[in-house]
């Protein structure tokens, strides 16, 4: 059984930024594509992030409400067991429980179409 781990929650001031990590229990081609969900008080899962390794690179997708503020990434090339988010220009909206997500059979933006998935981490923005 794949365990996930987030780390790097926390409080932060409007604008400022934060960096999420993930790590996975094992390094398995079943965690090629691992990516970051969210969850607001009230409110449904929402996809932020997800990246996918591929024999030549990988692809990485973000949500248009994060574009351009977070960046998915890895750690290098190789390792498939560890992505991170950062996120930067942070606003009250982003407040939320981050979870991390892994072993993809789908649709990138879709929770449904992961089979791993993290304790989660909160983020909490003040304006």
């Amino acid at each position: 059984q794949v365990q996930l781990r987030e780390s790097g929650g926390g409080s932060v001031q409007a604008g400022g930024s934060l960096r999420l990590s993930c790590t996975a229990s094992e390094i398995t081609a079943r965690l090629n594509c691992m990516g970051w969900f969210r969850q607001a008080p009230g409110k449904g899962r929402e996809a932020v992030a997800s990246l996918c390794t591929r024999t030549r690179g990988f692809d990485a997708y973000h949500a248009d409400s994060t574009k351009g503020r977070f960046t998915i990434s890895r750690d290098n090339a190789n390792a498939t067991n560890t992505v991170y988010l950062q996120m930067n220009t942070l606003k009250s909206e982003d407040t939320a429980t981050y979870y991390c997500a892994a072993d993809l059979l789908g649709d990138w933006y879709n929770d449904k179409h992961y089979h791993y998935w993290g304790q989660g981490t909160q983020v909490t923005v003040s304006s």
